[in-house]
């Protein structure tokens, strides 16, 4: 199996992907910021797609494949038992999880999130009109029960529905929450009437050597809790999209309200993209998260002797590393400097919370190791 990683200048990129990756900074910009992949494609979900579109296989899905697709893969990764029957197929996680804050809360009323956390999270809870209070991580990066009591209080205090947005693992800062720390969450959320809803996305992306991943919905206390998944971020397949929402054994009542409408925007052929990737591509998602592994420690090694001044902790999950900057005497939102200094288009830290990312920077390090070594010289190269 060739190497996914591995093979593809810069330039060969430009040639093929028109991706908002490559497109949305000029031609002279190295793009690292958005969580998207310069990985070639698993062969398996590439014979999947081309043979469904040669056959006429473009219609309209079915979802209760899909769903079985995740539960066989959830079981044999993590063994996660998914009752099908409380799982629906919805477009994609983060439209998946808008929908169900919709259902748990009221116009107005609140979602807690936990910066600094994927900028999305903010534009979803706007777009759906609820208001956002924060319960922000520890400066290690972990779930902080201190400030989770706080928000949670201060959320149900009028007597309001309120939810918990959870990011597992944690974009941008790489986190694997413990067993221990979700159901420290469970906890908290029990008592105040919280319900929690799991972005479960970059699931499949958990580094060897580190703590596994733990699905939110296996911890007790969990039981009305809720949980969305894709494997669109472990395969690269962000352009083929479909997820599945699913539902604790306590929360079958709300998600019973959950209107079928909402798995009509799911792609089939996405479908058809997932379950290959699921069944037949886990040899492909292997060689893959090694060369990560190995990218993770380049870009350590790569830091250290350019960027000294910056601090980072090594992710334990996905493939974005969360740059703490402050000491470089840039800015608030060093991405900012050095894409027009450097010409590297990283994250901006501030858009991940404007307090908890500022001074920060978000760096996607899925790439070939000569694109990541001439993005940190170009970086270095600002100061």
């Amino acid at each position: 199996m060739s190497s996914p990683l591995l093979g593809a200048t810069e330039a060969e990129l430009r040639r093929t992907r028109t991706s908002v990756k490559w497109v949305a900074f000029p031609p002279d910009v190295l793009p690292l910021w958005v969580a998207e992949m310069d990985a070639a494609p698993c062969p398996a979900v590439a014979d999947a797609v081309s043979a469904a579109v040669r056959r006429g296989d473009t219609g309209y899905g079915w979802g209760p494949r899909y769903a079985a697709a995740v539960a066989r893969y959830a079981h044999e990764s993590w063994g996660w038992e998914i009752d099908t029957s409380a799982a629906m197929i919805v477009p994609d996680v983060m439209i998946g999880a808008a929908e169900l804050l919709r259902l748990l809360t009221d116009e107005g009323g609140p979602v807690v999130v936990s910066p600094p956390v994927y900028d999305s999270f903010f534009g979803f809870v706007d777009a759906i009109g609820r208001r956002r209070l924060d319960a922000p991580l520890t400066p290690a990066g972990r779930l902080d029960p201190e400030a989770l009591s706080t928000a949670f209080r201060e959320a149900t205090a009028g007597g309001e529905r309120a939810a918990y947005l959870l990011c597992n693992p944690q974009n941008p800062t790489g986190t694997v929450h413990s067993p221990a720390e979700l159901e420290s969450l469970a906890t908290l959320a029990e008592e105040h009437g919280v319900r929690v809803v799991a972005d479960e996305i970059h699931a499949p992306v958990v580094y060897a050597g580190g703590p596994g991943f733990t699905p939110y919905l296996t911890v007790p206390g969990a039981e009305r809790g809720f949980s969305v998944f894709s494997p669109s971020k472990g395969w690269n397949l962000a352009g083929l999209k479909s997820a599945l929402a699913m539902a604790g054994p306590g929360a079958g009542d709300d998600f019973a309200r959950l209107h079928e409408v909402n798995t009509h925007g799911s792609s089939h052929i996405g479908a058809i993209a997932h379950v290959a990737a699921m069944a037949d591509g886990r040899d492909w998602l292997a060689q893959l998260v090694g060369e990560l592994d190995a990218n993770r420690a380049l870009l350590g090694r790569l830091l250290a002797e350019h960027l000294p001044g910056v601090r980072w902790q090594a992710p334990e999950a996905t493939y974005l590393a969360w740059l703490d900057c402050r000491e470089l005497g840039l800015d608030a939102d060093p991405a900012r400097v050095f894409r027009e200094r450097g010409r590297v288009a990283l994250g901006s830290g501030p858009k991940y919370g404007r307090e908890a990312g500022a001074g920060f920077a978000r760096l996607n390090f899925a790439t070939s190791p000569e694109i990541l070594e001439d993005a940190v010289r170009r970086m270095a190269s600002v100061l």
